[in-house]
């Protein structure tokens, strides 16, 4: 891959400041006083949260403590989903710091999968890499590993460390010379505005004229609607990572540098600001 270490370093140390309250009608025996955080945006909300359980706990009754889960504006927001995903589609364009609430009662089953434990999110991560390396590499960079650089990449992600984790995603992100990318692209696309869960299909890097593709022809290939109309004005906003990239962007770029270290990009389409 090509060497932009300072993009992957500013993908990986990327923060959303957070604040946390409790639900109103949550039973405390004092006032629950909110509780401020740092978010990595490649992480997720179950990895990092231990604190504002603990926070919280120490003003609730024990019997009134049940599965802690966290919603946006009445929206629960998925653990299984990257913690800067969920914020560029619900959240992008409102005040920071980002307004989350916290609740013991009342786990929305029909909204959400249950996590019992960090296992689960392990679980669910490395199938997602698995599933990426399949796409890219027909599984042989993934196969080849020994389960201790699996397990890495889980440690260097659940800790927050950047070289642990890149000493071996790295392998992850490399290719044939000859090939000038991968194979397909792992992505995903998420809209803000249905109920779908994301758009994902097969989409080579490299045009059949060896051509690069891009950001622009993997949407229009996708998700027309995300791109301009010639006659009408931009409604939405591509975002990865909290940013808007240039559609002429190369996607292989892209998937080397911006995905998220569960090696698929996530695009977000979302609704542009009118004021």
């Amino acid at each position: 891959m090509t060497d932009d270490k300072d993009v992957l370093r500013d993908v990986w140390f990327g923060r959303i400041p957070t604040c946390f309250t409790l639900y109103q009608d949550e039973i405390t025996e004092r006032e629950a006083e909110p509780y401020y955080l740092l978010l990595p945006r490649i992480s997720y909300l179950t990895l990092v949260t231990d604190k504002v359980k603990k926070h919280f706990q120490k003003v609730m009754r024990q019997e009134e403590v049940n599965e802690i889960w966290f919603e946006y504006e009445g929206t629960p927001l998925k653990w299984h989903y990257p913690i800067g995903l969920l914020f560029d589609l619900h959240a992008s364009n409102t005040a920071l710091p980002w307004s989350i609430t916290v609740h013991f009662k009342n786990f929305p089953e029909k909204d959400l999968l249950r996590c019992h434990s960090k296992d689960v999110i392990e679980a669910h991560f490395m199938a997602c890499i698995k599933e990426a390396d399949a796409l890219k590499h027909k599984s042989q960079v993934i196969n080849e590993m020994q389960k201790k650089d699996h397990k890495q990449l889980w440690m260097g992600l659940q800790n927050d460390k950047f070289e642990q984790f890149w000493a071996i995603n790295r392998k992850l992100m490399e290719y044939p010379p000859e090939d000038n990318g991968f194979r397909y692209i792992p992505f995903r696309i998420y809209q803000a505005t249905t109920e779908r869960p994301f758009i994902q299909k097969l989409f080579r890097p490299i045009a059949s004229g060896g051509q690069l593709h891009t950001l622009g022809d993997l949407l229009k290939d996708v998700c027309p609607s995300a791109i301009t109309p010639e006659d009408g004005e931009q409604k939405t906003q591509v975002m990865i990572h909290g940013i808007e990239p240039m559609l002429e962007t190369p996607i292989q770029w892209l998937s080397e540098h911006m995905s998220y270290p569960d090696n698929f990009l996530h695009i977000s389409i979302i609704p542009r600001p009118t004021d």
